[in-house]
């Protein structure tokens, strides 16, 4: 299983978009690894600073439909390439969220409330983020802050995060 903790990178925007995420100039890559120093190079956010802000960060949180436009896979393997293994938002474009459990990784929604309050308390700090997947639970940690946070997978999307990947859980299930 993937390592699910860390420093947290907060993106407060909704809508961003797999193009932003690793542009389709990149798409001709043939590894994974080629696409890492492209991650989040075209997002236009104030603070953001693409490669600098990225730096050990292993967590991303954002807003709404996070993952939007295209249905290509890149966008999850810059995220695994770069080591982040977990997304947190409200919500998914459908096939980024499947793309992410395909590759062994966590996209967990989170109901707007919560999001919005993970943003207040801890956006503008070194924010940490420990993991209890058996527990399914998340803690956020800073400055003495503390946050523990529930979150759902369902059995299916849990098996292929067991797996690391569908691939695996294929060649193990069938």
């Amino acid at each position: 299983m993937r390592n699910f903790n860390g420093k947290v990178l907060f993106l407060d925007r909704s809508d961003i978009n797999t193009d932003e995420i690793i542009p389709a100039k990149y798409l001709t890559e043939i590894t994974k690894d080629a696409l890492g120093p492209h991650l989040l190079e075209d997002l236009c956010l104030e603070g953001f600073i693409p490669g600098k802000s990225t730096r050990d960060k292993h967590i991303v949180v954002s807003r709404a439909n996070f993952g939007c436009g295209s249905s290509r896979e890149h966008a999850p393997w810059a995220f695994e390439v770069n080591g982040i293994h977990v997304v947190i938002a409200e919500s998914f474009a459908r096939i980024f969220r499947q793309n992410m459990f395909n590759g062994g990784m966590l996209a967990v929604e989170l109901p707007e409330d919560m999001i919005a309050d993970l943003f207040t308390r801890f956006a503008d700090r070194d924010t940490r983020l420990e993991t209890d997947f058996a527990n399914s639970t998340f803690t956020f940690t800073t400055d003495g802050d503390r946050l523990t946070v529930p979150f759902h997978l369902s059995e299916f999307d849990r098996a292929l995060v067991d797996a690391c990947g569908w691939v695996e859980y294929a060649d193990a299930n069938y």
